[in-house]
């Protein structure tokens, strides 16, 4: 990508729905039904990889030890609603990369950073040194190969909003990585701003 992204303040309702499927609850409700549609994808002899974006999520995953197993990357800003949270699992990856991305931005070089470590394929963890994590989650998507057998699967924290057009609960989203949300995915980033 040549340009940073950035939301448009008139187009900021578009970007706090959910992506795909919203799972609502507590931590650990929400944990469990994750759970419970990971064993159903497994039934069917698919392979799954997980993408995570946010702490919260990446912490409540890496402390399962089902759920672990399938993580490829996370992204994490070592914030949770402006706070900082410590973040105690970088033993777990392969490779841990520092990047700047400011808030409300798509930084032009995540393309490229994420691409490569795709490529890779080693278990990595992309630490947000400066600016937030949140928007990444749309060139991640759009940079994950889809292929045959193969269920790539993005989970992102929802927080409650209210000023939505409607009002959105708290909760895990779980983004099925296809053609049909990486379509979504581009309508949403053509609402943004090129600096």
């Amino acid at each position: 990508m040549e340009y940073h992204l950035r939301i448009p303040p008139d187009k900021r309702h578009a970007f706090s729905e959910p992506l795909d499927t919203l799972i609502t609850g507590t931590r650990k409700e929400t944990l469990n039904q994750v759970e419970n549609k990971i064993e159903n994808f497994l039934k069917q002899g698919i392979d799954l990889n997980f993408y995570i974006v946010g702490d919260i999520v990446s912490k409540d995953f890496l402390s399962n030890s089902f759920l672990k197993s399938f993580i490829k990357i996370c992204i994490i800003d070592e914030k949770t609603q402006r706070n900082y949270i410590s973040f105690d699992f970088e033993d777990f990856f392969e490779d841990i990369v520092e990047f700047k991305n400011p808030e409300g931005i798509i930084h032009k070089d995540c393309w490229d950073l994420f691409r490569k470590i795709i490529k890779s394929e080693k278990r990595t963890l992309v630490k947000i040194i400066e600016g937030e994590e949140d928007l990444l989650l749309l060139p991640l998507v759009l940079e994950i190969p889809l292929q045959e057998g193969v269920k790539n699967i993005a989970f992102y924290g929802q927080p409650p909003i209210t000023d939505s057009n409607y009002v959105i609960p708290e909760g895990i989203v779980i983004v099925n990585i296809d053609k049909g949300v990486q379509e979504k995915v581009k309508t949403v980033i053509s609402l943004m701003e090129k600096f």
